[in-house]
């Protein structure tokens, strides 16, 4: 059955179904100006599980990023689709590389190993590039920087391509003192460049929205999320502006004094708090519904609109089927969601 929760022919907001995504053309347009004054061309490796749709990777391989970097195979998978292969990064631990190695014909694919049994799974499955993932404070993924070494040596001696290292400070994106952060981010990135000498190859990839102006060591940054930016970056001092909203629908009015829309958490993420309404408080989300207290209640009625600025828009935009381009209130253009899912 075809998925139909928004209107393919809505020409205003008011015409799309909500809850649903919009994002200001203008905003994410001076954004991605911004990043590529910054980082221009292979010095950005865009992180498609920010955005999660191949209408913006198209946009941003011709403003000059050929290289993409993904979070699943789906990602990868989808990007080949789109005719973006020339250089993808699947810059996570999978043992489910095999479908990718069946692309190797088709686009450089490179993944990411920490350990043995990732490396067996990325020779198995017909992969043919790696990077080696150190871990560099965050505790997540990466192997030990003094393994690193030992991973790359096997790997070439099964015949793979060791393309250099990577390792994300993913721990420090939201440390707000410049001082500080930048003394952090060295701390962690001189693991990254001491395991680079043992491994070799030409890459040092990391770094993220958070540590993009700050991250000196790395030969590419992994960023995403600027292009669209949500409340919990906005709290940095970054060259980015909010251009996603997530559009809902008034469809009650209490006389207590809350409004009630319906955005709740089913169409947003929570995990970096609650979204902020710039036209009052946040009470509460429940699955479906939004509970807000306007600075004026008798200013709203059921029906009118409203938008809300989430906190995280990774895992927000993977919720929708569709991004909303506007102007204004006019609807530009509409991009399919279509790298969701695994």
């Amino acid at each position: 059955m075809p998925e139909t929760s928004t209107d393919p022919s809505a020409d205003t907001i008011e015409a799309i179904r909500t809850p649903a995504l919009v994002v200001e053309s203008a905003v994410l347009d001076a954004n991605l100006a911004a990043m590529d004054a910054m980082l221009p061309g292979d010095r950005l490796r865009p992180h498609v599980k920010a955005f999660k749709t191949t209408s913006l990777a198209q946009r941003l391989s011709q403003d000059g990023h050929h290289g993409f970097c993904c979070a699943t195979p789906r990602e990868v998978e989808g990007l080949v689709a789109a005719g973006l292969g020339a250089d993808i990064l699947l810059a996570n631990e999978s043992l489910d590389v095999a479908r990718l190695g069946a692309l190797a014909d088709d686009a450089q694919i490179t993944v990411a190993v920490d350990s043995d049994t990732t490396l067996d799974a990325a020779i198995a499955g017909g992969i043919r590039r790696v990077l080696v993932d150190v871990e560099v404070g965050l505790p997540r993924c990466g192997c030990a920087v003094e393994d690193a070494g030992r991973l790359a040596d096997r790997a070439r001696t099964a015949g793979l391509e060791v393309r250099g290292v990577m390792g994300y400070e993913g721990h420090l994106m939201m440390v707000m003192d410049p001082t500080e952060k930048s003394e952090k981010v060295g701390s962690s990135m001189e693991l990254l460049v001491q395991a680079s000498g043992d491994v070799g190859g030409d890459i040092v990839s990391g770094g993220g929205t958070g540590t993009c102006t700050t991250n000196t060591w790395c030969t590419e940054i992994q960023a995403g999320s600027y292009t669209m930016l949500d409340t919990d970056y906005a709290k940095l001092d970054l060259p980015f502006e909010i251009a996603i909203n997530v559009l809902a629908t008034v469809i009650s009015v209490n006389r207590k004094g809350w409004i009630v829309a319906d955005a709740g958490i089913k169409s947003m993420a929570m995990d970096h708090g609650n979204p902020t309404w710039e036209h009052g408080d946040v009470f509460f989300l429940s699955d479906e519904h939004i509970t807000l207290a306007p600075t004026d209640p008798a200013a709203w009625s059921v029906g009118d609109t409203i938008r809300l600025q989430p906190a995280h828009i990774d895992p927000t935009i993977s919720k929708h089927q569709h991004l909303w381009l506007v102007d204004g209130e006019r609807v530009a253009d509409r991009w399919d969601v279509d790298l969701r899912h695994w």
